[in-house]
């Protein structure tokens, strides 16, 4: 599984700017201004004047960046301050292939006994194996899908899920996932080519059974680039690859837009996206919650879709910081950044958390419990792209 950044007396939002062929052109820190004048690159993809300025001082050039500059992972290549994530749609990059090959993780496994750590923590729930969702999982749990994107070390995936978005009623572009699914921590900066595939091979199929798979069977409803994202400054300034203090704000939104033009929002396509809650109940008062993703390390072969019900527990990284939600679960590495359901005050799925940290064992998951902080870059991401 993975682990997650420490969390720093102070918390922020990081923005994220992403360039994509089908936007306006992206936000940025003064939501709804727009540059005077843009530059276009031959393939139509709109470049706002201070953004193509901005890659001019790092030493990028977007056709160059298409064609394979992207895998330029030198340190000072490697771009992690909220005004230089650039995101470019490289049209097909994600083919059926590379989709069904995508299966490292960003991070390595906690230690399987982290009783010392100090604050509130329960005993170390039992384990539960997970249930694969029946498929097509379309109708069963349409607002999940599988995030690619690539890292050092190779093409890696997590796992989100399409929430509403109070700027956009009923057309709703967020995703919701892991910090650590779209930026390495402190030692690093943002991951590339970040894609998110709602019903990712809807049809349930093992790996086995798609030797050659096709676009349609992995991605049947499309793909959806990351054109905006949003993470906690705790995770940048101090995340790392096997976790740490920053795993009780280890959470992050992507705005997302199709790679293929269509008109449709994410919602739209999938016809569903589920609230966040920001004030869920305290552990003892909810009953069982499931985590969801698309695990990838053995015995997984990261294309099913699983999920675990458990009733939480509590687990505390640091004294001070928020008190994370446990449960007993088998899920492994690619299931990070899945949703955590639980039933809202309308009877209605809710996402109350994500998938953050595990142990070597595979034996139970973590997630953050979400709060302000949660809220913040939320409402953030939404208000961004308010006025598109």
């Amino acid at each position: 599984m993975r682990p997650i950044r420490p969390a720093l007396a102070a918390v922020g939002l990081t923005a994220v700017l992403a360039l994509a062929a089908t936007a306006c052109g992206p936000g940025d820190d003064n939501a709804g201004s727009k540059p005077s004048s843009s530059a276009s690159s031959s393939d139509g993809i709109q470049i706002p004047d201070d953004i193509k300025e901005r890659l001019k001082e790092h030493g990028f050039d977007l056709d160059k960046w298409k064609n394979g500059e992207w895998k330029n992972w030198d340190r000072d290549k490697w771009l992690r301050e909220a005004q230089d994530f650039i995101n470019p749609i490289i049209d097909g990059l994600w083919d059926p292939d590379r989709m069904k090959g995508a299966d490292k993780q960003p991070q390595k496994p906690v230690a399987n006994d982290i009783s010392g750590d100090k604050g509130v923590t329960d005993p170390t729930p039992a384990p539960v194996n997970a249930q694969a969702l029946s498929s097509p999982y379309h109708s069963s749990l349409p607002a999940l899908g599988k995030i690619l994107f690539d890292t050092p070390e190779g093409s890696a995936v997590c796992s989100g899920t399409v929430v509403k978005d109070p700027a956009h009623p009923g057309k709703s572009n967020l995703v919701w996932t892991a910090g650590h699914c779209v930026h390495a921590g402190a030692k690093g900066g943002w991951y590339r080519n970040i894609a998110f595939v709602p019903s990712y091979n809807d049809g349930g199929k093992t790996a086995a059974q798609l030797p050659k798979p096709t676009r349609e069977q992995l991605a049947p409803y499309g793909v959806f680039w990351a054109n905006g994202a949003l993470t906690s400054d705790q995770w940048i300034a101090g995340g790392g690859p096997t976790g740490g203090q920053g795993a009780p704000y280890d959470f992050a939104v992507l705005h997302v837009t199709p790679e293929k033009g269509s008109t449709k929002s994410l919602e739209e396509t999938t016809g569903s996206a589920v609230a966040v809650d920001f004030n869920a109940p305290a552990v003892p008062k909810i009953a069982s919650m499931s985590a969801n993703g698309y695990p990838a390390a053995a015995p997984f072969d990261g294309q099913k879709l699983f999920r675990c019900v458990d009733k939480p527990g509590r687990l505390s990284i640091v004294q001070n910081d928020p008190t994370m939600y446990r449960l007993g679960c088998t899920m492994t590495g690619g299931s990070s950044g899945g949703g955590w359901l639980t039933s809202g005050q309308d009877g209605q799925p809710t996402l109350v958390s994500n998938t953050s940290i595990g142990p070597v064992t595979a034996g139970w998951l973590a997630g953050p419990r979400l709060g302000k902080e949660a809220k913040d870059v939320y409402e953030a991401e939404s208000k961004k792209f308010a006025n598109q």
